[in-house]
């Protein structure tokens, strides 16, 4: 099984734009990802009320975990996603 710490870069955490942009994100992967704060139950990463519940705050580390052939780069994508202000107006993009 992969898995990645991430410290959240989303000032508001993963609340709102940033949580929706991370399940998008999750569900495009071609393996299941699981998010958790450390030591905490893993959620389904593609669960945007899974995720919300989570309530991860900006500058928190969750982990990202998953398993199966492409599981390194799906979590190597996320985490670049997760690092980001996506709540930042350059990002209105992402």
């Amino acid at each position: 099984m992969a898995e990645r710490e991430v410290t959240i870069g989303s000032r508001v955490g993963l609340h709102a734009r940033p949580a929706a942009l991370f399940v998008k994100a999750a569900t495009e992967q071609r393996v299941p990802v699981m998010i958790a704060k450390p030591g905490g139950k893993p959620v389904n990463a593609r669960s945007m009320l899974a995720v919300l519940a989570l309530g991860a705050k900006g500058g928190e580390t969750v982990v990202l975990s998953a398993e199966g052939d492409g599981a390194e780069e799906a979590l190597d994508t996320l985490v670049e996603l997760l690092v980001q202000d996506l709540d930042a107006p350059e990002s209105a993009d992402a």
